[in-house]
C-alpha cells in the first residue's frame, strides 16, 4: 500500500470534500451546514491564494484525507503566536474510511514528510481547537512542543485554539521511521 498526495481540484473534489467537511465528525473543521457549491467556492479561493494550500492525501490511489497549509506571515491566524522564519500552518482532516483503519500514522506521516520538505520549511504549526481532544493527543504523541492557547477570532473562525509546534527535523524524523 502506498499513500500519495496531490492538490486539490475543487471542480473535481468538491463531491468528495462536501462529504468530509460536513460530516458531524469534522465539525471542528467549520464547514457543517455547508452545500458542494459552497464548498467548491472556498477551495476555488484557496486554489487562487499564494499562501494558501489544499491536498488530498491517497492511499493506493484512493482519498483518505485532507490536509491544508497556510503561510502564517500571511495569514491572519499568525497575528496569535510568535512567528519565526520558515514556519508552515497545517490543518489536518482523516476521512473515517475503512481502508485507513491500522494505517492513520503512514497516512499522517506522508502528509507530514510532504509539508516538511515544502521549500523554506523549518516548523509547522497546527493549531486545533482545543476541545479536539483527539486532535490534540496526536500533537503530544508526535512530541509538538505546546504553544499558546488562545481565543483565536478571525475572519472564518473563533475557537479556543492550542497551538503546537513541530520542527521540520522531528517531523521528518517521524515520518521516516513510519514510512520505512
Amino acid at each position: 500500500m502506498t499513500v500519495t498526495v496531490r492538490e486539490v481540484d475543487p471542480a473535481v473534489d468538491a463531491p468528495l470534500l462536501t462529504r468530509w467537511v460536513t460530516a458531524e465528525r469534522a465539525s471542528f473543521w467549520g464547514m457543517n451546514g455547508l452545500d458542494e457549491e459552497e464548498v467548491r467556492d472556498i477551495y476555488s479561493y484557496i486554489d487562487e491564494q499564494e499562501h494558501l494550500a489544499a491536498y488530498l492525501l491517497l492511499l493506493d490511489g484512493e482519498p483518505v484525507g485532507l490536509f491544508q497549509t497556510y503561510d502564517p506571515e500571511v495569514d491572519e491566524i499568525g497575528e496569535w503566536y510568535d512567528r519565526l522564519p520558515g514556519d508552515v500552518g497545517v490543518h489536518l482532516l482523516l476521512d473515517a474510511d475503512p481502508r485507513r483503519a491500522g494505517r492513520t500514522n503512514e497516512v499522517f506521516a506522508a502528509g507530514l514528510d510532504f509539508v516538511a520538505r515544502l521549500p523554506g520549511c523549518r516548523r509547522l504549526v497546527f493549531e486545533p481547537d482545543a476541545r479536539n481532544a483527539p486532535s490534540i493527543a496526536v500533537m503530544e504523541r508526535l512530541g509538538c512542543e505546546r504553544g499558546p492557547l488562545v481565543d483565536l477570532r478571525t475572519s472564518i473562525s473563533e475557537k479556543p485554539a492550542q497551538f503546537f509546534f513541530l520542527d521540520r527535523e522531528r517531523a521528518l524524523a517521524f515520518a521516516g521511521a513510519v514510512l520505512a
